[in-house]
């Protein structure tokens, strides 16, 4: 018999399969397989019942019923021979693994390997007889504690923003109550491109989390920039995350919001005013916060940086872009701006690019741009709890930062010199002063010369005491 097929089942006896299968930590189909197998071979020794995790050893397709479950949907890339070792790196934490391919991925990886590293069965087919009998693109989209889509192509992102349901993937995708974890992974050109940020911007608004792209080497000889899909070791480590989320750290259940990097303001098509800032120091602080238990959104200025791990990242370019973004991420309970923000950009931006003429260098206009900090710090409705801003000066520091506190009217100054002679501006250490507002006055704390990832450390662990004393 190489096929089975059953039809007209009541709902009762569905829920019965179904509530049988978790017990015995076995797939729908895999119980009626069982079922069939005893009722057949009556004589034979039939295995303990009771859930699979106490059974010695295991039968192909069960799993302990109290693992985290993930389906992992395997997009048509290059990268899909990552999604291979991903799968072990899951297996590795405890996470059961039911996969996924779509057709194109099938070009790349076959669902026998995928099913063997799973040691379950790999699903390709929307209408497969076997497991659609009791709706099993339903049963894939809920029988699962979390999505994984890696790689995620520019195409099925594409599909997943316009609630396409065409295939296996995508109908799961759509039929889902449960996270989505997205790894994207495409040529740089096609991750920049204005409608995959629009797709990208319009799932973070659904509430998709995503997990890079890297930057680095692409497949395509002679093509290098942000499309790397992270590794399977960063993928894993993020889902494990959102499995199992720390329930404690001295910022568990606070929201906080970072901003990081430079803006750039466009001039034309092809150039824009810019600043050196690395976004190391912004990055580095949202690591530390979400470690220390808080829920992380960095939204970052253009930066040749991994995506924190744990950390919700959105990506912006322009200093409006920013304060669109800040503003539809409040309420929250902390706010720390360390974005290096254009203070100006182009009145007038031209549509093409713009070209030198006989009377020389054509004037350009420029306006300020809007006051981030200012802003949030004034907000009147959703004022953080703490808002932190950042002095980067380099001349007259402490006065400096002294007088940018007073004016934005923010709580905190993290003063830093980024002078040349410092090399703080994409270095990997910085030295930096806090201000705060102790009733009338000014205090200023200076720290010595650190990594930037111990000044994050040290000035979460700050953070954490000033708001437990705050809420006590």
């Amino acid at each position: 018999m190489a096929s089975l097929t059953v039809r007209k089942l009541d709902e009762a006896l569905k829920a019965s399969l179904r509530l049988r299968a978790a017990k015995a930590g076995r797939s729908v189909e895999d119980e009626v397989r069982m079922i069939l197998r005893e009722a057949a071979e009556p004589q034979a020794v039939k295995p303990p019942s009771g859930p699979a995790r106490n059974q010695p050893h295991r039968t192909r397709a069960s799993f302990p019923i109290d693992l985290p479950r993930v389906t992992l949907i395997i997009g048509g890339g290059i990268a899909a021979y990552k999604a291979l070792d991903l799968i072990r790196r899951l297996k590795e934490r405890g996470i059961h693994v039911r996969c996924v391919m779509t057709r194109a991925a099938q070009q790349f990886v076959t669902p026998l390997t995928a099913g063997a590293l799973a040691d379950e069965r790999c699903y390709t087919d929307l209408f497969d007889a076997q497991s659609e009998f009791d709706a099993g693109h339903i049963r894939l989209a809920r029988d699962t504690d979390l999505i994984i889509v890696a790689p995620a192509t520019a195409d099925l992102m594409a599909k997943m923003a316009q609630g396409q349901a065409d295939d296996l993937a995508t109908a799961i995708l759509l039929a889902t109550n449960r996270p989505v974890l997205v790894a994207p992974a495409m040529n740089p050109l096609m991750w920049a491109n204005v409608a995959t940020k629009r797709n990208v911007a319009q799932l973070v608004r659904d509430g998709v989390s995503f997990i890079g792209p890297n930057s680095g080497e692409m497949a395509e000889a002679n093509e290098a920039g942000v499309g790397r899909m992270s590794e399977p070791t960063e993928i894993a480590i993020a889902a494990e995350a959102m499995l199992r989320p720390p329930h404690t750290g001295p910022l568990a259940g606070k929201k906080i919001l970072i901003t990081a990097g430079p803006t750039h303001e466009p001039i034309d098509p092809v150039r824009y005013i810019a600043n050196r800032s690395s976004g190391k120091q912004g990055y580095a602080i949202a690591a530390s916060a979400a470690e220390a238990g808080a829920d992380v959104t960095l939204i970052s200025g253009p930066v040749d940086l991994d995506d924190p791990v744990g950390v919700r990242v959105i990506r912006v370019e322009s200093a409006r872009d920013m304060l669109a973004q800040v503003d539809a991420a409040l309420p929250v309970d902390i706010a720390i701006f360390a974005a290096a923000v254009a203070d100006w950009r182009v009145a007038n931006a031209g549509e093409q690019k713009i070209k030198k003429t006989a009377s020389g260098m054509p004037p350009l206009q420029l306006v300020e741009n809007p006051d981030i900090l200012a802003t949030i710090s004034k907000h009147q409705q959703n004022r953080p709890q703490l808002v932190i801003g950042f002095a980067a000066e380099t001349q007259n520091l402490i006065e400096n930062a002294t007088s940018k506190l007073k004016r934005k009217g923010c709580d905190w100054i993290v003063a830093n010199d980024v002078s040349p002679a410092s090399g703080v501006m994409g270095g990997d250490r910085n030295t930096v002063h806090i201000l705060t507002r102790d009733k009338a006055d000014i205090a200023v704390d200076s720290w010595p010369v650190m990594t930037k990832e111990e000044v994050a450390d040290a000035l979460v662990a700050k953070i954490a005491s000033t708001i437990g004393q705050q809420n006590s």
